[in-house]
């Protein structure tokens, strides 16, 4: 294992070092360096590194999402309340069911089957926008409207909706009496506990902090530490209770930089340094989950379907605008920055094969080749179009 750690941060530094220079984002170079050294084409990373694989991710996910809520501020998150809100589960919305009715129609599913798929597909990846909408907080381009923050608190409460909602057709498939209504009921209240848990969790920490001297390098263990754990509860207690905990891993931040400001911007350029470290493994390891064989199996017919999705998730994302004053360039970027697959979908798309769902092999692929176009599109999208149509605040 210690051998594939080696090789992963060495091509991963040369990766993204490679793609910058060619005016591409980083983070792309190592999602393909990754697809590359993964157990499906040269199979360089060892079987113990694959396998803790999943756990690695959520801490590198939890590094740069404590990073985003050590950035925020209360003015910027009142002036984006509603409309972030809309767009955590309307574009998703959009986007499942179109999937949905559109496989019924291509590939003969049942709609309980083209729910499973379509709600696999419409959750948005954290781990590939988080990265750019806090890169565009630090040099203040589109904070005047607070662009970045609402698109940060979208993507945080997006995949928790659209996991939910594939659990409830995966229900309906197996048979299962499920009541939909304590289903989306759910939504909301997982939403609140990761908020409310992050609270708990950001003042306890405050009270130890002000009663200890604690170094700042043990601070950032202490708030790592706690926020993974915070990330495990949620795994412990999915069956019986959600709760939003990468909601709650932004709100630790959020709690810290309001009522320690100067700690918090000390804390945050420790998080800047870890995070070099953090976004290789993260990044190369979910490229490593991509399978380029099963993808080609989705053949024309995925292609259509993960198109007729994204046409989806861009009207929800102008109906979730409505009413804000956000001008056209603005809005058209916040479409493109709603593109990316890829966490969710390398996570969930073989959960309906193991349960034995009939297709679970196509729903499969067609997961796994929404992460081969979504991921680099919406990267090189949100790269190139910021600047473009976003305004730079002075």
């Amino acid at each position: 294992m210690a051998a594939s750690l080696a090789i992963i941060l060495l091509l991963g530094l040369a990766a993204k070092r490679i793609f910058e220079k060619l005016r591409l984002p980083g983070l792309l170079g190592m999602l393909l360096l990754g697809i590359l050294i993964g157990p499906h084409v040269l199979n360089l990373i060892q079987t113990d590194m694959l396998q803790i694989s999943s756990d690695l991710r959520s801490i590198a996910l939890i590094i740069i999402l404590l990073r985003a809520g050590l950035g925020l501020n209360k003015d910027e998150i009142k002036s984006i309340g509603i409309p972030a809100l809309k767009m955590s589960f309307i574009p998703g919305l959009f986007e499942g069911l179109l999937i949905a009715l559109a496989s019924v129609y291509f590939l003969d599913f049942t709609f309980a089957q083209g729910g499973m798929l379509g709600f696999i597909i419409a959750a948005v990846s954290p781990a590939v926008v988080v990265p750019f909408m806090l890169k565009l907080m630090e040099n203040k381009i589109g904070t005047k409207k607070g662009v970045p923050i609402l698109i940060l608190a979208g993507v945080s409460i997006d995949d928790i909706f659209a996991i939910t909602v594939f659990s409830a057709f995966l229900g309906l498939y197996n048979g299962s009496k499920i009541n939909i209504g304590i289903q989306f009921l759910n939504i909301p209240i997982s939403i609140l506990l990761g908020i409310l848990t992050g609270m708990i969790v950001g003042f306890s920490l405050i009270n130890i902090f002000k009663r200890y001297n604690i170094p700042d390098t043990k601070k950032v263990l202490i708030i790592l530490g706690f926020s993974i754990l915070l990330n495990q509860l949620e795994s412990i207690l999915k069956t019986k209770l959600q709760i939003a905990s990468l909601l709650g891993v932004m709100t630790i931040g959020f709690i810290l930089t309001e009522y320690l400001p100067d700690v918090g911007k000390r804390l945050s350029e420790k998080f800047n340094k870890v995070w070099v470290f953090a976004e290789i493994l993260l990044f190369v390891l979910v490229g490593a989950e991509v399978n380029v064989n099963v993808a080609l199996k989705a053949g024309g017919v995925g292609i259509i379907l993960i198109l007729i999705g994204l046409i989806g998730r861009s009207v929800g994302v102008v109906i979730s605008l409505i009413g804000t004053d956000f001008n056209w360039k603005e809005r058209l970027f916040c479409i493109i920055a709603y593109i990316p697959k890829a966490t969710v979908q390398a996570a969930m798309g073989a959960v309906p094969l193991s349960l034995g769902v009939e297709s679970g092999d196509i729903i499969l692929a067609i997961a796994v080749l929404s992460i081969l176009i979504t991921a680099p599109l919406g990267a090189v999208g949100i790269h190139y179009s910021a600047e473009k149509l976003l305004i730079e605040n002075q």
